[in-house]
């Protein structure tokens, strides 16, 4: 239990270290309408609930996908890819960033 308590305490000092940084706060904001924007897509296109359309988008960006979701028409298909390619590269640009405020001793 200790080991997890240490743990999550090193997370949320890299954390604030990450928040210190501009870019990492442009960077979150970015992913926050990135997933925002597909949820409202997801939710009127496609007409799942906001709860189902923000895990759909949520495992699209983290490249889970486990598929008991999935777009039923070609203009969702055509968005999904599109949204797949930049929502990725910006999740993981955030993840980076996070990454390096971790390893990054002040």
């Amino acid at each position: 239990m200790i080991s997890f308590l240490l743990t999550f305490s090193r997370f949320f000092h890299g954390v604030h270290r990450a928040w210190l940084e501009p870019n990492f706060r442009s960077t979150l904001l970015i992913n926050f309408f990135i997933l925002l924007s597909g949820t409202l897509f997801y939710t009127n296109i496609e007409g799942w609930r906001i709860l189902d359309a923000l895990y759909f988008s949520v495992m699209t960006l983290t490249t889970i996908g486990y598929g008991d979701l999935h777009p039923t028409n070609d203009f969702s298909k055509i968005f999904t890819m599109v949204y797949s390619v930049i929502g990725i590269g910006v999740f993981v640009s955030l993840i980076a960033q996070l990454a390096r405020a971790q390893i990054r001793k002040k």
